[in-house]
């Protein structure tokens, strides 16, 4: 039996690497030319590679003093050892870095489970808005015995992933109803639909905070005042709500009007056929162009800088002024865009597995 199995096993290695190789052969070495090409790119690459590993790890300081710094040839780590907590909590009071501790695992797993298609329901939306609630009373405290702590200390990564994970919750269902609004036959809600998306999409979103920030305050009543994170929150969703609707709208266009008019035969009104025929064909098709846009939001949240917020890329500037850590803004950098490519790169990658996922189904 153990024969048997070992010669089922052998072709099936074997298949995957003269695929490989053909495809080796194929795309890097089908000419003379592109065999000198690839072997001019692989010394390319592998130089730049060892300087990197020779800098970033073989001659690095991993040590948590900066005395251990002045000796290494390579990086200097003890930064990240001695700011860790001013880049992920920003000004947060040090004795309660358990709770944007909670509050970003709260978000986090709120994230992975919402990538599960086993809990997509009504009821994940709920979930969400309770989640919400909790993560707002667990950061700024006031209830249960928790300190108060003003919105101004929230800051570095817990900031970062508070605005974009509301940002991009709120966002989706905003951008939904301003396209659909767009493609109304209703005059009034086309015009208010069209005005505000071509109006946040005709701004850059720094001049939304700053107006959200600024300007807008100006216009309230005597002693009335709106929290400055609120308000960037607010611009946020709106303005990525803007952008994104135009991404659903190029979706909806997209599917034939043959299926218009299937639904139309079937006699379903308006919102049976846009939430059971429309809709479901839409989102699938504009899952890359969906996330790109989470992508982008994610990244835009350093933004807030400009209205006294301190984000993770933020927290890093501070950080890097200070006097004994100002040689290693290398370091520093690099820690916060390894953080970065973290969060995109798994957002994007999840995407891909979306799109695919989603047409085995429909394929069946």
């Amino acid at each position: 039996m153990t024969t048997v199995a070992n010669q089922r096993v052998q072709p099936v290695s074997g298949t995957t690497a003269s695929r490989s190789w053909r495809w080796m052969r194929e795309n890097l070495f089908s000419s003379p030319f592109n065999t000198i090409i690839t072997l001019f790119c692989i010394f390319v690459i592998w130089n730049i590679l060892e300087v990197i590993l020779s800098w970033a790890v073989i001659n690095a300081s991993f040590g948590a003093s900066k005395e251990a710094c002045e000796v290494a040839a390579g990086a200097c780590w003890a930064y990240v050892h001695a700011m860790y907590r001013f880049l992920l909590f920003g000004t947060y009071p040090a004795a309660e870095h358990w709770r944007p501790v909670i509050a970003m695992i709260m978000l986090t797993s709120g994230m992975l489970l919402s990538m599960n298609r086993r809990f997509w329901s009504p009821w994940l939306a709920v979930a969400w808005i309770v989640g919400f609630i909790a993560v707002y009373f667990v950061l700024a405290g006031g209830i249960l015995g928790l300190t108060p702590v003003r919105t101004s200390q929230w800051g570095g990564l817990t900031l970062t992933l508070v605005l974009a994970v509301v940002g991009i919750a709120f966002a989706a269902p905003l951008a939904l109803l301003l396209a659909l609004g767009r493609r109304s036959e209703m005059p009034l809600i086309k015009v208010i639909c069209i005005v505000v998306i071509e109006v946040f999409r005709g701004v850059p979103l720094i001049s939304v905070l700053f107006m959200a920030s600024v300007m807008f305050p100006l216009f309230l009543p005597t002693g009335v005042s709106i929290d400055v994170l609120l308000r960037a929150q607010i611009g946020i969703i709106i303005f990525q709500a803007a952008y994104l609707a135009e991404v659903f709208r190029g979706g909806m266009q997209a599917i034939p009007k043959g299926q218009y008019e299937a639904a139309d035969s079937l006699g379903l009104n308006y919102w049976q056929k846009t939430f059971k025929i429309i809709l479901p064909q839409a989102l699938r098709l504009v899952i890359p162009p969906t996330m790109s846009t989470f992508i982008s939001l994610f990244k835009d949240t350093s933004l807030v800088v400009i209205i006294g917020l301190f984000d993770l890329l933020a927290a890093t500037r501070a950080a890097v002024n200070d006097p004994a850590w100002r040689q290693e803004f290398i370091e520093a950098y690099v820690f916060i865009a390894i953080i970065y490519f973290c969060f995109c790169f798994f957002m994007s990658r999840y995407s891909n597995y979306l799109d695919n996922d989603l047409k085995k189904s429909t394929s069946h």
